[in-house]
């Protein structure tokens, strides 16, 4: 069996607006978290994320975030990429209140994973078109944060 490797491709934080709760639909409880910004940084690629995306996560029927996110990023050679993940939050419901209310949370006290694709008519950045990526997030005070890995 081959090994799985990975490398580091780069850290974001977006910053978020405060979310938009429609409560008890047939699939639970959706949240959507407007991005109103961020940033974007590593050995390959840099730049901002636009205020543009969201993060449309639901609720499931075990408490957990699952995560369905659209976003926009430009690099700092005024590069378009789009992109897009799927991930989860997984926390003990003391977690969650404590989330929920605001208190500060150790990222080692809950587990969020995403695994981001990306699309860009960019020929510099065209290599993002064809590789998988995982991410490891936290939350931030102003929204949330991720180091992302390119698997090889």
């Amino acid at each position: 069996m081959a090994e799985l490797h990975t490398t580091f491709l780069y850290e974001i934080t977006a910053d978020l607006d405060k979310p938009i709760i429609l409560s008890a639909t047939p699939h639970g409880t959706r949240v959507i978290y407007p991005i109103v910004g961020g940033k974007f940084k590593g050995p390959k690629l840099a730049g901002e994320v636009l205020p543009n995306g969201a993060d449309w996560g639901i609720i499931r029927a075990d408490g957990q975030l699952e995560l369905n996110v659209r976003a926009l990023m430009r690099t700092d050679d005024d590069q378009l990429i789009y992109t897009y993940y799927q991930g989860v939050l997984v926390a003990s419901p003391e977690v969650w209140q404590r989330i929920n209310t605001g208190q500060p949370v150790e990222p080692g006290e809950y587990y969020f994973r995403i695994a981001p694709f990306f699309e860009t008519a960019s020929e510099k950045y065209a290599w993002l078109n064809r590789i998988v990526t995982v991410g490891v997030g936290w939350l931030t005070p102003t929204g949330v944060a991720y180091t992302v890995y390119e698997v090889l």
